[in-house]
């Protein structure tokens, strides 16, 4: 299990290959990327805040009862803070399991709980303001799934 949370970009593409590497006994490996959108046409940055040491344990919290549901054979979370541009990778999470179902059930609960729990704050930054991002209904309606 691995859980990063860094201001440093990252390239998902290679966080994928060097997670799936070596995985001789799995069947499945389902990833998701969060990257930074600008749905109004006038997004200058994305900044994201939270508390070193109490996020990574909540993710890791998570990931443990990710790992308790499912038989994963590994976990990686990646989640970037600081001020990041549009088209930006976010986040990234990676499961392993020896069966597909595990794999994109795991990565589904972590991608709602990472949404919802995960204690990170998000300001949208444009010319005209700075704004800071309220939780959705939707997305607490995601987590009664689980």
């Amino acid at each position: 299990m691995t859980v990063r949370v860094q201001s440093d970009h990252f390239d998902a593409g290679a966080e994928l290959n060097c997670f799936a590497q070596g995985c001789g006994d799995i069947g499945a490996v389902v990833s998701f990327t969060g990257v930074v959108r600008d749905t109004q046409g006038n997004l200058r940055e994305m900044l994201i805040e939270h508390y070193p040491g109490m996020t990574e344990k909540a993710i890791k919290t998570i990931v443990d009862e990710a790992k308790k549901r499912w038989d994963l054979a590994d976990v990686l979370v990646i989640h970037r803070y600081g001020p990041l541009a549009v088209g930006a990778p976010i986040m990234m999470v990676a499961t392993a399991a020896a069966h597909r179902a595990a794999a994109f059930a795991a990565a589904d609960f972590l991608m709602d709980y990472l949404k919802s729990r995960a204690p990170f704050w998000k300001k949208e930054v444009t010319e005209q303001a700075e704004t800071w991002v309220a939780a959705k209904d939707a997305d607490e309606d995601a987590l009664k799934r689980w």
